[in-house]
């Protein structure tokens, strides 16, 4: 485990528009520093949306002070407030990235898109800005090892990975049909499941999950463990 993945969280760090914050334990380039003294490589997930664990996906509450914004989408008031805040977090991590001395590997186009809708200009979009921003380093896509969702969130060009809780060798020949002949990652292992109201409480063994670790890692596949901490 040679590897962490950061989540940027766009409302933690632009609570109020136009005033950013990356000081004290918002302090991500500090966090990245950190990880390379100890040896270890970061992987960059900045959205702008970054998942449905984090309120509102990451995305702060003001843009619906705007009543006709359309989230995640090229809605230009939504896109102007993205291209700002990701060019904040381009002048934080850019000069930390492998290709320039760094450690951080890899950057994150979006994330899950293909679980809300299939805009490839829009993804294009999201990664002109990063270009924008400096980012050079290698460009991926996180998507659910189904057809639909790798075809909706995915663009032809760059790594895609597939997340999963379970039953890898389908998911990965999954993700095999769908784009052959590139690297295998489980991009979010899940390691545990969220708990519905009235529902009972979701647990897994540790020997099956270590069981799938050491499957996973026998067949030369990489993955992300979701989540080892947080």
């Amino acid at each position: 485990m040679n590897t962490l993945c950061l989540y940027v969280f766009w409302n933690l760090h632009e609570e109020t528009p136009g005033k950013y914050d990356f000081t004290g334990n918002k302090d991500i380039a500090a966090f990245c520093k950190l990880a390379q003294k100890h040896g270890m490589y970061v992987i960059v997930r900045p959205g702008p949306y970054v998942c449905a664990e984090w309120e509102m996906g990451g995305l702060p509450w003001w843009l619906l002070k705007n009543d006709s914004v359309q989230l995640r989408t090229l809605d230009p008031f939504y896109m102007q407030h993205v291209g700002a805040f990701m060019h904040e977090v381009g002048k934080q991590l850019q000069d930390l990235q492998i290709t320039r001395g760094g450690n951080i590997i890899m950057v994150q186009v979006e994330n899950e898109y293909g679980s809300y809708g299939n805009d490839k200009q829009y993804l294009r979009a999201i990664e002109d800005i990063y270009r924008e921003c400096g980012v050079d380093v290698t460009l991926f896509t996180s998507d659910g090892a189904c057809w639909w969702m790798l075809g909706g969130g995915t663009l032809p060009d760059h790594l895609c990975v597939a997340n999963f809780g379970s039953h890898p060798v389908e998911n990965f020949a999954m993700l095999e049909k769908f784009r052959p002949n590139q690297p295998h990652m489980c991009g979010e292992y899940w390691c545990g499941w969220f708990d519905h109201w009235y529902d009972g409480h979701h647990t897994r063994e540790a020997d099956e999950l270590a069981g799938l670790f050491r499957d996973m890692i026998d067949s030369g596949a990489s993955l992300n463990f979701y989540m080892f901490h947080g």
